[in-house]
């Protein structure tokens, strides 16, 4: 009887050290917050060849997207330039893995681009202009509550036919990224 009485003894220390162990805050650590991946893929029908340089992805957590803090930058794991033409759905590029952000009304997504945008026409590298006359920050309205203690994965698709066009008056190609985001859930 003795040896069982000490292994009962035994556990129970063992469960009041393991919880004891654990302060508040780290109990309820995650409660107020949402898991999110991020990822890029394009359609296209007629162009190929399109580097675009990705900066970032930025949330709009505030209703006002002129207000101080209304956008939140978040954790991009790959930054560079990229031949979006080639992100199809078996190739996609992501963006962010896997992040941790508090859980709020997120009003848009935001691709930012670099200024390194080029394509390639018949091997002569031509620049896409998105500062002047494109976009250089793209948005998608998102419009959804992003509840706490779920997992969201993002798949922004860029359309890079309409996106990409011919400026006469300036003589130049332009990029204006038309964008569409799907959402899940987890």
């Amino acid at each position: 009887m003795k040896p069982i009485q000490t292994i009962k003894l035994l556990i129970f220390t063992l469960i009041v050290v393991n919880f004891s162990s654990c302060a508040k805050d780290d109990i309820s650590s995650n409660v107020d917050y949402t898991g999110i991946t991020v990822s890029l893929k394009s359609d296209s029908s007629k162009l190929k060849d399109i580097f675009l340089e990705i900066e970032g992805i930025q949330l709009r957590v505030k209703e006002d997207s002129s207000s101080a803090n209304a956008w939140v930058s978040l954790s991009t794991v790959n930054t560079g330039t990229y031949d979006v033409s080639k992100l199809r759905s078996e190739s996609e590029l992501l963006l962010v893995n896997h992040s941790e952000i508090a859980s709020a009304f997120i009003y848009e997504i935001r691709l930012v681009l670099g200024d390194n945008n080029f394509m390639n026409i018949d091997e002569m590298l031509v620049s896409l202009d998105v500062a002047e006359n494109g976009n250089a920050t793209p948005s998608n309205l998102i419009e959804l509550d992003f509840e706490a203690n779920h997992f969201y994965d993002l798949m922004i698709n860029i359309d890079l036919d309409a996106s990409v066009s011919f400026n006469e008056a300036e003589n130049m190609m332009t990029l204006n990224p038309k964008l569409f985001t799907e959402i899940r859930k987890f």
